[in-house]
């Protein structure tokens, strides 16, 4: 109470004129990593439009159909020995139909659009001919420190980044060329410092590979081959135009191959603007007829939604989950670990060392169940998954072919199981007819023998 009362006027006026200001040259730069980037989209006139549609009919109906070609390998279709060689050594002793008639064609120089579901043998088909056209083009000339790559391969995610180079490093090793992955999400030091040294092939994500190129510490203009695989799903996750930017640093007549799980007007207009004359080739066999997946469609109540997910992955095997959040797929998770089921979760919110190791687990048969959200599971090419239970629908026909696309990878058995409710029965009926596939509507309920069916289990005779 003794103390002088101050006034507002008493104290002294604060200067912002004495701190030091930051320029915009020492902000710290902004990493996009993996995101898409918006920009103003080109105005699209309707003649354009009309141009894409008649594109996209005119390679609907010139795609050849690949087949199997019996007595072929991969030393008749081209390849060198040591890549023969280390092929045999990752699994792939005979070529598949995808392999068999894109190879010959990427081995001439020609640009190539190859259409085929995940697990038709998309990443050997343009892989293994890449790492012999590098080497081809690099004959008599000494590798350099510091040399700019020479091929380039992206991806919509850095799980399928990782597969790719999982499949490619070991072929490009054998003829001494060294690949590495540019993705986000993780610091770039690693990555700027491979760059330093020099690579012959980057396997990337549009968002990280643009972040160096602005930073100027990647330099595409000597690229003579490059890869756009999954281009269909970087259409619909915003990387339109962030590979349009791409393919138009490369040099002037690189080799263009693009690979895809279906041919929609975006995926058309690419191969519009940057393919010159392609081969086009589709997997035969993709119809429901001669597939090795087994569809189905359960109806449930929702209240039961839980038991009957419990009941379905309670099995031998390999599992895998689609949720539509994130928050689910944990919950998911949780609620299978809880019931003694081993189980994982795969999703946009954890780091990527987590991501990484969670989907190591289920590869190596440590936990049994996956529950995944559709970007993350972009990168899950284990073969062995028999089972792929959808607990949400997806909301369009392309999503179920690339869940799908999970199970019955290289010729194995697999099932696809979708649950609904009554409400949403209509719509799942419309999807499935977009893409082709016949599934019958079974109406489910706990204890009911078609759960036990499903997990595997035997089903007790009614005495």
């Amino acid at each position: 109470d003794d103390r002088p009362a101050r006034s507002a006027s008493d104290r002294p006026a604060r200067s912002y004129d004495d701190r030091p200001r930051r320029s915009a040259d020492d902000r710290p730069r902004r990493s996009f990593d993996d995101r898409p980037r918006r920009d103003d989209r080109p105005v699209r006139s309707e003649a354009h439009e009309q141009h894409v549609d008649v594109v996209h009919d005119r390679l609907q109906a010139q795609a050849i159909q690949a087949e199997e070609v019996a007595e072929t390998t991969f030393g008749d279709l081209g390849l060198g020995e040591n890549i023969v060689r280390t092929l045999a050594d990752l699994g792939a002793a005979l070529p598949f139909p995808i392999q068999a008639a894109t190879i010959p064609a990427i081995l001439e120089g020609k640009d190539v659009l190859a259409r085929g579901r995940t697990g038709s043998g998309k990443t050997i088909a343009f892989g293994a001919p890449l790492v012999e056209n590098v080497l081809r083009g690099q004959a008599g000339q000494r590798r350099e420190f510091g040399r700019s790559p020479k091929a380039l391969i992206l991806a919509p995610t850095r799980e399928l980044a990782l597969q790719i180079d999982r499949t490619i490093q070991p072929i490009a090793r054998s003829v001494g060329l060294f690949t590495t992955q540019i993705y986000g999400g993780v610091p770039q030091a690693r990555q700027v410092g491979a760059l330093r040294k020099g690579v012959d092939i980057i396997i990337g994500t549009p968002g990280r590979i643009e972040d160096l190129i602005e930073q100027r510490k990647l330099d595409l203009t000597e690229v003579q081959v490059v890869v756009l695989d999954e281009a269909d799903h970087m259409s619909e996750l915003g990387f339109l135009e962030p590979m349009q930017r791409i393919l138009r640093l490369v040099a002037d007549g690189a080799q263009k191959l693009l690979f895809s799980a279906t041919l929609d007007r975006e995926v058309a207009s690419l191969v519009d603007e940057f393919l010159v004359d392609p081969a086009m080739y589709e997997v035969a066999g993709e119809d429901q007829e001669s597939s090795t997946i087994e569809h189905k469609v359960l109806v449930i109540d929702h209240r039961d939604k839980a038991e009957i997910l419990d009941s379905l992955v309670d099995r031998d095997g390999k599992t895998l989950v689609f949720a539509r959040t994130r928050a689910y797929a944990e919950m998911l998770a949780e609620q299978f670990d809880d019931n003694g089921i081993n189980a994982v979760a795969l999703h946009g919110d954890l780091n990527q060392a987590k991501r990484t190791r969670n989907l190591q687990r289920l590869t190596d048969g440590r936990v049994q169940v996956l529950v995944a959200t559709d970007v993350a599971a972009r990168g899950i090419h284990v073969d062995d998954i028999d089972l792929v239970i959808q607990a949400d629908p997806p909301d369009e026909y392309k999503t179920y072919l690339h869940r799908s696309g999970r199970t019955g990878r290289a010729g194995r058995t697999g099932t696809v199981v979708t649950l609904v409710t009554r409400q949403r029965r209509r719509k799942m009926t419309e999807m499935l007819d977009r893409a082709e596939i016949e599934a019958p509507f079974i109406d489910a309920r706990p204890g009911d023998d078609v759960l036990e069916e499903l997990a595997g289990r035997q089903v007790d005779p009614v005495a």
